[in-house]
C-alpha cells in the first residue's frame, strides 16, 4: 500500500512540474515554441524567390 502512495504521489510531482515548466506564463517551452515558429513563418514567408 505505501509503493503505491508513494507510487502516486511521484506521479503528480511530475505532472505539476511538468506544467510549471512547458506552461509558465509568457515564458515556458510552449511560448518559446510558439515564439520561435512565428519567426521561422515569418522569415520563410519574406523569402523572394528568384
Amino acid at each position: 500500500m505505501r509503493n503505491i502512495l508513494m507510487t502516486v504521489m511521484m506521479l503528480v510531482v511530475v505532472v505539476l512540474l511538468f506544467n510549471a515548466i512547458v506552461t509558465q506564463n509568457g515564458t515556458g517551452t510552449q511560448a518559446q515554441i510558439q515564439t520561435q515558429g512565428n519567426a521561422a513563418n515569418n522569415r520563410i514567408g519574406a523569402m523572394n524567390p528568384q
